[in-house]
């Protein structure tokens, strides 16, 4: 009897020992913002003016309800802040794009800033070629009730999503629209100056048989940066060549048909400028596949900077396009539209950046 009471003793202290070590359930699941309120000592309605980022929070009362919310991992209901506010808190980026890293900078810079605002970003593919767009488009709305949206090129100048847009009344901001669409909330870079540039850089090594290889023609960047490349052969007093002057589409493949039409001409070029790094690498390719020493025989230039202008060998001189950075001031200018502010067109500044694939024509 004895024995079997200790071993009765010894299960019950084991018992007890395990149930002490059961971590206690997460109290922030139970925090409500009556709490923050308390813990912070302010009103429920500054509390919610702190966390929809609102005017009228004095900087002192902003920081101390901002370390409560920390320090009680205190996370709002969507559906009450969207209850309260008539808000969803999200805001959905319309893109199509064929570089990929393109997409994923643009991306980027918007989900950068909609975490900082406490705001979700949905991310919808675009596709012009579709019979079905403005319906997706609709029903991306009505199924989200989204606070606006981002369009990237070509939907940023898509004449039927901006009438659909403007009949619903969502707000939306334009990344690199065409100059002559109506004013709206925007952001961009010079692309006809950046190319003016580029296309001066190669004329200053000496070259004068510089090709273009355009973009998508669907996109006012396109345009843009051909308008840049002949301003400056014109600058020059260099003669515009057609047949130097091949399509493109942004993508790889098309940079790589258009390299191969080019030296195959029977004077071809001593420089290719595409309109957009993927198109440059495909041109590169083809050069490497002809035994074309680059930048010995043929200097090759690109557009925007992205991660690809690096890989590749040699490295590319191209312009620097702060996709990453347009694509925060996109949602910026979107979540300050939200909040009543006034309709903004913002240019950011690009560098043209000089690398290995571009240098003075071999005599």
């Amino acid at each position: 009897m004895s024995r079997l009471c200790k071993a009765l003793d010894g299960v019950a202290t084991i018992r007890q020992t395990n149930e002490a070590e059961v971590p206690p359930k997460d109290v922030s699941l139970r925090v409500t913002i009556k709490d923050v309120s308390r813990e912070a000592g302010v009103s429920i309605k500054t509390v919610s003016r702190v966390l929809n980022n609102e005017k009228y929070v004095g900087a002192e009362t902003r920081a101390r309800v901002t370390a409560v919310v920390e320090r009680l991992h205190f996370r709002p209901s969507s559906a009450a802040r969207m209850l309260a506010g008539r808000r969803s808190f999200q805001i959905a980026l319309i893109c199509d794009n064929p570089s990929p890293y393109y997409v994923y900078e643009m991306q980027s810079g918007i989900r950068d800033r909609c975490e900082e605002a406490g705001v979700r970003m949905i991310a919808q593919p675009y596709d012009r070629q579709s019979q079905r767009l403005l319906a997706d488009i609709e029903s991306l709305i009505d199924s989200t009730q989204i606070d606006g949206l981002i369009l990237t090129p070509p939907a940023s100048d898509d004449p039927a999503v901006l009438a659909l847009l403007a009949a619903r009344a969502v707000p939306f901001v334009r990344v690199s629209p065409g100059r002559d669409a109506p004013p709206s909330p925007a952001t961009f870079i010079d692309n006809r100056r950046a190319a003016r540039e580029m296309t001066g850089h190669l004329i200053g090594l000496g070259h004068r048989r510089i090709a273009f290889i355009t973009g998508d023609p669907g996109f006012a960047t396109s345009a843009q940066r051909l308008a840049g490349y002949r301003d400056a052969l014109a600058a020059a007093d260099v003669a515009v060549d057609n047949a130097l002057i091949q399509p493109g589409d942004y993508g790889f493949a098309s940079g790589a048909a258009a390299a191969a039409a080019l030296l195959a001409l029977a004077d071809p070029p001593r420089a290719i400028f595409a309109a957009n790094d993927e198109m440059a690498a495909g041109a590169l390719s083809v050069a490497h596949q002809h035994g074309v020493k680059v930048p010995g025989a043929l200097s090759i230039a690109g557009f925007d900077d992205t991660p690809i202008a690096s890989m590749v060998w040699p490295p590319l001189t191209t312009i620097r396009q702060p996709t990453r950075a347009m694509a925060y001031q996109a949602a910026n200018l979107l979540l300050a539209a939200d909040a009543g502010g006034s309709v903004q067109q913002l240019e950011l500044g690009f560098e043209l950046v000089v690398r290995g694939s571009t240098a003075p024509p071999r005599v």
